[in-house]
């Protein structure tokens, strides 16, 4: 049975088709992926258009992290995002816009990622990036929980209601989150689609 075919199984994503023929090579591929996964936001928080009005900015991040949780599944993507957010931490600078460190009122949103990333990645595993309405939900649930951290967080540190903190911290976004989620929509299935049939090719 060819790797394609056999990682198309259930419970599957599209980082385990990366070969590793013993234990430590499979170890040594997942460092280079968390690794991999905290770069790529890392370098997506770089591309940060400020929104008037609002001390959150419009980046990459956001995809960055629900693409690493969707390809990586819960436990790698977990690390990636807790690496990414550790390093900011320690004064990496690497969030939205060049910051570091954890005194800013959008740190919430690096926590949400962190929660998002494992949740998009459990679902993934559950077959949830395999077809273009699952995808719609997975990027949903794990934008939700970005925003369920985030804007109360945001709310807390600025001393604003939660629904001033909801029009500065959120509305702002939704557009820019389902533009996302339909690139997302295409990708990922996509991906699949091209794995089952180079499986059946093989």
């Amino acid at each position: 049975m060819s790797t394609a075919v056999a990682t198309t199984r259930p419970g599957a994503v599209l980082a385990d088709l990366l070969p590793a023929s013993t234990a430590a090579r499979a170890r040594l591929r997942d460092a280079a992926l968390v690794l991999g996964g905290a770069a790529l936001t890392g370098a997506a928080a770089q591309f940060a258009v400020p929104v008037p009005g609002s001390p959150v900015p419009v980046s990459g991040q956001t995809f960055a992290v629900l693409l690493v949780g969707a390809a990586y599944g819960p436990v790698r993507a977990l690390l990636s995002l807790l690496l990414y957010a550790a390093a900011g931490m320690a004064g990496m600078p690497w969030f939205a816009g060049g910051e570091s460190g954890w005194s800013m009122p959008t740190f919430g949103y690096i926590i949400g990622f962190v929660a998002a990333a494992a949740l998009v990645g459990a679902l993934a595993r559950r077959g949830g990036d395999r077809t273009v309405l699952r995808t719609a939900g997975t990027m949903a649930a794990g934008s939700l929980v970005i925003y369920a951290v985030g804007v109360p967080y945001l709310a807390l540190d600025l001393g604003m209601p939660m629904a001033e903190a909801a029009d500065v911290g959120m509305v702002p976004f939704l557009i820019g989150d389902a533009l996302k989620a339909a690139l997302a929509m295409g990708a990922l299935p996509l991906a699949w689609r091209l794995v089952r049939r180079n499986g059946d090719g093989a």
